[in-house]
C-alpha cells in the first residue's frame, strides 16, 4: 500500500536561510548523491536569488496593515513525497531508483496541486532526486486574499493541518496513493538521527548466520509484513470510520445550532426586558409609569390604566402602545435598545401572529374557472385537430366530458381536478399565438389534467401515463390507440409539468405506470421515486410532434394505396 506524504514545517525569518541551505545542498548531506542534480520547477534557475529575497518581496506586494511580530512565520516549507513502494513497486528497498513513469505522474499531479491550492504564494519548489525517495520541496508565503501575513490563518491547529493533507491526499488519489491514518501518532524519524543510525549500522555483518537461521529470518520477516499489512488495513478502516463519524458530529453540530438560531429567530424578545426598557417599573406583578398599570401573561399584556382596559401582543404591540407611535418608529426603536437581530426578532414574530390570525379567521379566494365561449369552440377545435392532429373525435369526446373547452379569447382551456374529481385549476393554450400557461388560482400541486380511458369506468385504474402536457398525454394516447385501439385495461392520462406535483402516493399503488417526459432530468428523478416506473422515450421533439409526423405518414400511405388501387 503507497501512501501520500504531505508534512509542512513553519520558518520563522531567522530560519529561512537554514532551510534554503538545506534544500540547495550548500551543507553537507551524509545520504544525498553528490551527482544527482536537483531541478527546481517553481521560480528563478538563478543560483544567487536567496529564497529570503523572494519571501520578503512577496509579503512587501502589499502594505501590512498591522507590524509583523519578530516570532511571526515569515515562510513555510512543505516537504512532499510518496512511499517507496509508489515509486518502485517492484523493489521498494532499491534505494535510489525510481520508474520514471512513475515519478512524472507524481511531479505533474503534484505541481498541479501547488498551482491550484497556493499559485503564486509558492515562490519556490524543487524535485529532489539525491535522496533514496523522490521528494519536493515547495516554500510557501503565508498572506491571505488581502495580502496580509497570516499564517494562523491556514496552519492553526490540529484541523487546519489534516485540512492540508486531505488536499493533498484528494489530488494524490487520482495517481493510486493513499492518504495516510489521520491523527496517527506516528512520528517522523529526525534527519540527523537516521543518518546516525545508518553510520552504526555500516558495520553489522550476517556470514554467521546458518542458511537455517537465514531462512526463520525470512520467514519470521514475512510473518511480521504480513501482521503489519492487515494491522495497517485495519486502521485504515478504523479511521475511516471516524472520520465518517467526525464528520456526521460536525454536520449535527451544525444542524443543532441552525435548530437553536431558528429558535430564536422564531421566538419574540421577553416583554418584561421591554417593559423594563420602556421606563416602566415592576410592582407586584404588573409593570406601572405614566398612568400605564400592565400585566404581562407571555405574549400579551393587557393595560388597565387610564380607566380602561387595553389588550395587545408581542413586544411591536407593547412599544406601539407605551409609546404611542406608528409601527416604523416602535421598530426603529426596538432596533436602537435590542440591536438589530432583536427589532428582526420582534417584527417577524409579529407578521407570524398577524399571518396565523388571518389563516384562522379569513377563507382563501376559491379557484373559478374562464368562462366559458361557445362561439369560439370552433376555432380551438380546429386549432387541436388541424395544426396539433389530434382525431376530431377525440377532441369531442374530451369536450363532451367538459375537459376541454374554449375560453373568450379562443384559448383552448384543459380542466385540471384533483384526485377526487374536484376542479382546481386550468391549463390555457393559445390558438392564435403561442401563448400557454396557468389560468390565475391554479393549485400547481393538488390538481392535474388527466382522462381515463379502457376497462369500466368504475375500475381503478391498472396503468398510469405521465406527461409533461395536456396536449402531450392526449396526444400519447391517440399514438397508442393507432396502434393497440383502446386499453383493455384502465388507464390513467396524465399531465404532471414538473415532479413537485408528482401524486406520489397514488402512483406508488398503480402496478403499471409509464413515465413519458421529455426533460431526461424529470424522467429519472421520477423512476427515481416510482422504481418499478418504465420510461417511454419520444422519437421527436415531442409527442405531439411524433403524432403530427405519424399521421402525415398515414395520410401518405392512404393515398399511395388509393392511386394504386385507381391505377388497377
Amino acid at each position: 500500500m503507497a501512501y501520500a506524504i504531505a508534512r509542512l514545517k513553519k520558518l520563522k525569518r531567522g530560519n529561512i536561510s537554514g532551510s534554503a541551505s538545506h534544500t540547495a545542498r550548500e551543507r553537507e548531506t551524509p545520504n544525498a548523491d553528490p551527482t544527482q542534480k536537483n531541478i527546481r520547477f517553481i521560480g528563478s534557475l538563478d543560483p544567487d536569488e536567496r529564497l529570503e529575497d523572494l519571501v520578503l518581496a512577496k509579503i512587501g506586494d502589499s502594505e501590512q496593515r498591522r507590524k509583523i511580530r519578530t516570532d511571526a512565520v515569515y515562510c513555510v516549507e512543505f516537504l512532499l513525497s510518496a512511499s517507496p513502494s509508489y515509486f518502485r513497486p517492484d523493489c521498494p528497498t532499491n534505494a535510489g531508483y525510481y520508474k520514471p513513469q512513475k515519478l512524472d505522474d507524481w511531479v505533474e499531479a503534484t505541481h498541479q496541486w501547488l498551482a491550484d491550492e497556493y499559485g503564486d504564494r509558492i515562490v519556490r519548489a524543487e524535485l529532489h532526486l539525491d535522496e533514496a525517495t523522490p521528494h519536493i520541496h515547495a516554500y510557501f508565503v503565508p498572506i491571505d486574499d488581502q495580502g496580509q501575513l497570516r499564517c494562523n490563518h491556514f496552519f492553526d491547529g490540529r484541523q487546519k493541518i489534516h485540512a492540508f493533507q486531505d488536499s493533498y491526499y484528494n489530488t494524490m488519489h487520482l495517481i493510486g496513493l493513499e492518504r495516510g491514518i489521520k491523527g496517527s501518532k506516528a512520528k517522523h524519524q529526525d534527519i540527523k538521527d537516521f543518518y546516525r543510525i545508518v553510520e552504526e549500522g555500516r558495520d553489522l555483518e550476517v556470514d554467521e548466520l546458518s542458511a537455517a537461521q537465514l531462512k526463520a529470518k525470512a520467514a519470521d520477516r514475512d510473518r511480521a509484513t504480513e501482521r503489519k499489512q492487515e494491522m495497517e488495513a485495519t486502521a485504515k478502516a478504523l479511521a475511516s470510520e471516524n472520520e465518517e463519524l467526525r464528520r456526521r458530529i460536525e454536520q449535527l453540530e451544525q444542524d443543532n445550532q441552525q435548530l437553536r438560531l431558528k429558535s430564536e429567530w422564531s421566538t419574540d424578545l421577553a416583554l418584561d426586558d421591554v417593559a423594563w426598557e420602556l421606563g416602566l417599573w415592576r410592582k407586584g406583578n404588573e409593570w406601572v409609569g405614566r398612568n400605564h398599570i400592565i400585566n404581562i401573561d407571555g405574549s400579551g399584556f393587557t393595560d388597565f390604566g387610564n380607566g380602561l382596559v387595553l389588550s395587545g401582543y408581542g413586544a411591536l404591540d407593547l412599544v406601539k402602545h407605551v409609546n404611542q407611535c406608528n409601527q416604523t418608529s416602535a421598530i426603529a426603536w426596538l432596533g436602537e435598545r435590542f440591536g438589530k437581530a432583536g427589532a428582526e426578532r420582534t417584527a417577524i414574530a409579529h407578521a407570524k401572529k398577524v399571518a396565523a390570525d388571518i389563516i384562522q379567521t379569513q377563507s382563501a379566494p376559491q379557484f373559478t374557472l374562464p368562462v366559458e365561449e361557445k362561439s369560439n369552440w370552433s376555432r380551438v377545435e380546429n386549432y387541436l385537430t388541424q395544426k396539433r392532429g389530434i382525431p376530431s373525435d377525440c377532441v369531442q369526446m374530451l369536450h363532451n366530458q367538459g375537459l376541454i373547452y374554449a375560453d373568450s379569447k379562443a384559448n383552448a382551456v384543459f380542466v385540471m381536478r384533483d384526485l377526487d374529481g374536484n376542479t382546481k385549476g386550468a391549463f390555457l393554450q393559445g390558438t392564435a399565438n403561442t401563448f400557454s400557461g396557468y389560468e390565475l388560482g391554479t393549485k400547481r400541486r393538488s390538481c392535474w389534467f388527466y382522462f381515463s380511458l379502457g376497462g369500466k369506468a368504475t375500475d381503478k385504474s391498472s396503468q398510469a401515463v405521465l406527461c409533461e402536457s395536456p396536449i402531450d398525454a392526449i396526444s400519447l394516447f391517440v399514438l397508442e390507440y393507432h396502434v393497440k385501439g383502446i386499453p383493455d385495461n384502465r388507464t390513467l392520462y396524465m399531465a404532471v409539468d414538473d415532479t413537485s406535483s408528482l401524486p406520489f402516493e397514488r402512483l406508488r399503488h398503480v402496478p403499471h405506470v409509464q413515465v413519458a417526459f421529455i426533460q431526461p432530468n424529470m424522467a429519472r428523478t421520477v423512476k427515481e421515486l416510482l422504481p418499478k416506473s418504465k420510461l417511454l422515450k419520444c422519437e421527436t421533439l415531442d409527442w405531439n410532434t411524433q403524432l403530427v409526423n405519424s399521421s402525415r405518414q398515414l395520410q401518405q400511405r392512404r393515398l399511395q394505396q388509393n392511386n394504386q388501387e385507381l391505377e388497377l
